[in-house]
């Protein structure tokens, strides 16, 4: 008999959750005005909100805290992480920040003028922010396959070619400063971008004279769906399958609190010298001097030993594997989700689960709002609320996919608590026809207004 799956792991330390009544929760929900991110994390059983920063560390990441060099310029620390970065990656200039929307922050400054156009696949809230913060406009290339969530493709994230072409076809070469590429595409549910897709986005960048840059928070669960998934990777290891990546990138992003395993972090690798001497004078503006960029010396320590760890094979077949379990449990239950599962988190689609509620009435932040009511679990709402408003009209935008997000913190839950979420919502897909309105916004930010709205029912 073939031995089952076990993880790789062991626990050596748990943390108490507590379990809440359904009363207690309609009155919470309601006082936080049916933004689940004002509720206060005590009042949640299982906590799906984010797989940022949430991750459990493991024994040798907690012994970097103790070897931590808190020195404000040239510490040790700075130097392990440096040059881990650059030997993963391959990319020789490097600076930290504090988490990934620093690092945007930091290198857009330098990059994005007002204007400009910055095509890629399908951005995410932060990127698309600073982006539209300098009154430039970012557009979306995904492929078409990415939209249907009932369409088994391997590489949903992928760049339509004709799309990008047409985008530098139609655009002044000095109104786009790169092209964007997001590994894994988390706004398209999770999804993985092929290396024959990198590898072309690079030959067309490279003949139309555009920078190519990524977004590499999920860079590893991307590597380990290139190797699960694309011909000729099989036999290559996880590093290598990364340092191929990396060849056809000028520079990348991080929020290093996804796949670096850590608490908090970001950084910016870069191959233009140019560019990294200009980037530095805003790490120090807006993160710190160049060897911390708003990092303890101890989290520079904790992230160079996780991004050793999330780039093997055994932890990711155990953080992707966890994830397709959700995946195929809510699919047993005839619950409507993002296929192929990805990476990071399950995505439920509102516009089977819910069709009789619209856009406009925000169906999957109603899902998010009955799921914590039902058991405890806060998802989070990737649709029509995170889309946000047409900086130029201030009208919604209505995004093709409407969305709940199921992040899984990284060695933080078990299996059982994964049958616990999936039950939760065939319970509430069970009496769906009894939803019949969704939510209203009574306040809301002129920019990024998912963190902080403000909603009451319909």
């Amino acid at each position: 008999m073939q031995l089952p799956y076990a993880e790789p792991f062991k626990i050596k330390m748990v943390e108490n959750i507590k379990k809440s009544t359904k009363e207690e929760r309609l009155e919470w929900i309601k006082e936080a005005k049916y933004n689940l991110f004002k509720l206060s994390s005590d009042k949640i059983f299982v906590d799906l909100l984010t797989d940022s920063g949430t991750g459990a560390m493991s024994d040798q990441q907690w012994a970097e805290l103790m070897l931590g060099d808190e020195s404000y310029a040239g510490s040790s620390s700075f130097f392990k992480l440096k040059n881990t970065v650059t030997n993963l990656l391959g990319l020789p200039y490097f600076l930290p920040t504090h988490q990934g929307r620093a690092a945007e922050n930091v290198l857009f400054s330098v990059l994005v003028k007002e204007g400009n156009f910055v095509p890629g696949n399908s951005h995410f809230d932060t990127t698309k922010g600073h982006i539209e913060f300098r009154k430039a406009k970012a557009v979306d290339c995904t492929i078409d396959e990415a939209f249907d969530t009932t369409v088994q493709h391997d590489f949903k994230g992928n760049i339509d070619m004709e799309k990008l072409e047409n985008v530098f076809k139609i655009t002044p070469k000095e109104k786009i400063p790169f092209t964007l590429i997001t590994i894994t595409c988390n706004s398209s549910g999770g999804q993985a971008v092929s290396m024959e897709n990198m590898k072309a986005v690079r030959k067309l960048c490279n003949k139309y004279g555009i920078r190519v840059l990524y977004d590499i928070a999920r860079f590893a669960e991307n590597a380990y769906f290139i190797k699960k998934r694309e011909v000729g990777y099989e036999n290559k290891s996880i590093k290598e399958i990364v340092k191929e990546m990396f060849l056809y990138t000028d520079g990348a992003v991080m929020s290093s609190k996804k796949d670096g395993i850590a608490n908090m972090g970001g950084f910016i690798a870069l191959r233009e010298e140019e560019i990294f001497t200009h980037a530095c004078t805003y790490n120090i503006m807006f993160e710190g001097y160049i060897t911390y960029g708003g990092m303890s010396g101890r989290d520079m320590g904790a992230l160079s030993q996780g991004l050793k760890e999330a780039t093997e094979f055994d932890y990711l077949e155990s953080r992707v594997g966890q994830v397709a379990y959700l995946g195929k449990k809510l699919k047993k239950y005839g619950v409507p989700v993002q296929e192929p599962f990805g990476g990071h988190a399950i995505f439920i689609d509102l516009k089977r689960f819910l069709p009789n509620i619209p856009q406009s009435e925000y169906p999957a932040q109603l899902l998010a709002v009955e799921l914590f009511i039902e058991a405890g679990i806060r998802g989070v709402e990737i649709g029509t609320l995170l889309a946000d408003r047409d900086p130029i009209t201030r009208e919604n935008r209505y995004p093709k996919l409407e969305l709940l997000r199921l992040a899984i913190p990284r060695r933080v839950y078990t299996n059982n608590h994964m049958d616990y979420v999936a039950v939760a919502l065939k319970n509430i897909f069970d009496r769906r026809s009894e939803i019949k309105k969704g939510l209203e916004i009574t306040w809301e930010a002129p920019i990024m207004r998912h963190f902080t709205v403000e909603l009451k029912r319909a």
